[in-house]
Parts: C-alpha cells; sequence; structure tokens
C-alpha cells in the first residue's frame, strides 16, 4: 500500500480542489498548519486520526488516501455497497452542512434516545431550520439509517488507519478489541446508537437490511484476522467463522453490560474478558 508520495500527492489534490489555501485545510482538520506542510513534505508521517479527519473533511476513505482505490485489498473488509453513504457529490459548503447535520443527530440519539429526537432538535442544535434538515433529510428515519452509513465508513476508515502498520495478526485483533470498547466519548456515543439501532431492527423491517450489510462488515473484519492469523501461524486451525460467531457475541454482550452499567462491569473489565478469550480460545500456544 503506497503510504509516500502517493499519499502526499492525494491530499494535495484534495487541497487544492478545496476552497481556500492550505491553511483553511489545515483548520479544517484540526491540524496545525506547520505539521501539514510538514507531512506534505514527507518530514513526517499522517497520524491514523489526521488520516480519519482528511477522509471526513473530504468525502473520501482512508484506503483512497492510502491506495488511490476505495476497493483496494486492505486489513479490514470493505463495506458492502448499500452500507455505504449515500450522500451525493456536492459542493462543498453543502457537504459540510450535511456531515453537521449528521454529527449533531447522531450525538443527541446517543444521549437522549432515537424517539426522544426530533427533527426540531436537531435543527435548534445545528443553529439551522427544520426546513433545512428536511431539504437534506425528508425523515428522522433517513437521518437514522444515514448516519448509521457515515458510521460504518468512520469504523472503516479508523482501522484502515490503525491496523495499516500492524502486520501481525494478534495484534490486529488486540487492536480492532481496543477500537470497540465503548470508552468515553465518540466510541460509547457509537455504542449506544447501536443499541437503539439493534431494537429498531428487531421491530422495523425496512431498517433490517441496513443494518446487517453494516454488521456483516465488523464480522468479515473479524474472521479475516483471525484467518491472517492462522496462516501466520499464530492462531489456532479452528474453524474461523465459528470463532468470529463467539468473539463477536462476547463484545456484543459485554458492551450491552458495560452500556446498562452492570455491577462489576467495566471497560477495563471488558478488555481483560476478551484478552482471556483470544489468549484461550484462539492464540496457538503449543505445536498442533
Amino acid at each position: 500500500m503506497d503510504e509516500t508520495g502517493g499519499l502526499r500527492e492525494r491530499v494535495r489534490g484534495l487541497i487544492r480542489a478545496t476552497p481556500g489555501a492550505q491553511r483553511e485545510f489545515a483548520a479544517a482538520i484540526g491540524l496545525d498548519q506547520t505539521k501539514l506542510s510538514k507531512a506534505l513534505a514527507g518530514v513526517r508521517r499522517f497520524s491514523p486520526h489526521e488520516l480519519v479527519r482528511i477522509a471526513e473533511h473530504s468525502g473520501v476513505t482512508v484506503n483512497w488516501l492510502l491506495s488511490g482505490s476505495d476497493e483496494a485489498a486492505t486489513v479490514t473488509a470493505i463495506p458492502a455497497a448499500a452500507a455505504r453513504s449515500t450522500l451525493p457529490d456536492a459542493d462543498p459548503d453543502t457537504t459540510e452542512t450535511r456531515l453537521r447535520i449528521l454529527e449533531t443527530a447522531w450525538r443527541l440519539i446517543a444521549r437522549r434516545g432515537y424517539h426522544q429526537v426530533r427533527i426540531a432538535d436537531i435543527a435548534e442544535a445545528c443553529k439551522t431550520s427544520t426546513a433545512t434538515i428536511h431539504h437534506h433529510f425528508p425523515t428522522k428515519a433517513a437521518v437514522l439509517n444515514e448516519a448509521l452509513r457515515r458510521n460504518v465508513k468512520l469504523a472503516f476508515d479508523r482501522q484502515v488507519a490503525e491496523l495499516r502498520s500492524v502486520p501481525d495478526a494478534h495484534q490486529r485483533l488486540l487492536r480492532l478489541v481496543e477500537l470497540q470498547l465503548p470508552t468515553d466519548g465518540l466510541l460509547r456515543d457509537e455504542w449506544a446508537v447501536w443499541l437503539q439501532v439493534w431494537h429498531e431492527s428487531a421491530l422495523n423491517p425496512g431498517i433490517r437490511s441496513l443494518y446487517w450489510d453494516s454488521y456483516d462488515r465488523w464480522y468479515r473484519t473479524i474472521a479475516m484476522t483471525i484467518r491472517s492469523g492462522q496462516d501466520q501461524g499464530r492462531f489456532r486451525r479452528q474453524d474461523p467463522d465459528q470463532l468470529t460467531a463467539q468473539l463477536t457475541a462476547l463484545i456484543d454482550g459485554l458492551g450491552i453490560q458495560v452500556l446498562t452499567r452492570r455491577p462489576g462491569s467495566s471497560v477495563d473489565t471488558m478488555r481483560e474478558h476478551l484478552h482471556q478469550f483470544i489468549e484461550h480460545t484462539i492464540l496457538q500456544t503449543t505445536v498442533d
């Protein structure tokens, strides 16, 4: 995967395509202009967080930034077409407005609950009108669906950015677990929304296919990491789909316990349980 000249040239192209100077681009992604200049000159590397912010701001994927293709084989599963964003190409101001609506809706749903959030609440938090929200998203369900697709993209971007330089499958699996823990902030909000998506998909068949397409990407990522570890001789030769089903079910169950504040549950105990499962069930400790 090209992480040098090609990456820098693609970022330069995004900067040229964005109104304003490099200084405005740096400010938009929350990066000091000097650090951006050094990264473009090859003096420093873009951090995983910086790659995710560039991709989010520019409407591309981290996979495209690194390889020049959204479909390039990488260390994590690529989202199915139905789980990808359906936001049309638009001018930067329109794109920024739509992203702000989605970010705001996601945060409100995470903290108040899907059925407690109205379009008027989203408009008030965005400091805009309900007509503006409806212009971009005709219904609250449309906001939730597109926010879910956006979250799939963000998870994909984070995983590609974080795992691209981790060749060992065991370490990659541990890192995947870390990226899935409901720590305070963004990841906890994502878990809170997913909990509500599970509920809605159980009752509403209309959202079910999108949910499964979204969850399938996570499942395939775990499975391909386990297969990679088996090929490397790091993991035991067992059915990778069975191991994936067990590990993902354990992650889901423990995550729910943390979110619902079950006595004795915490992010630390969740991590410990998952590491123990990987060590005792997946990791190759002896020669078969």
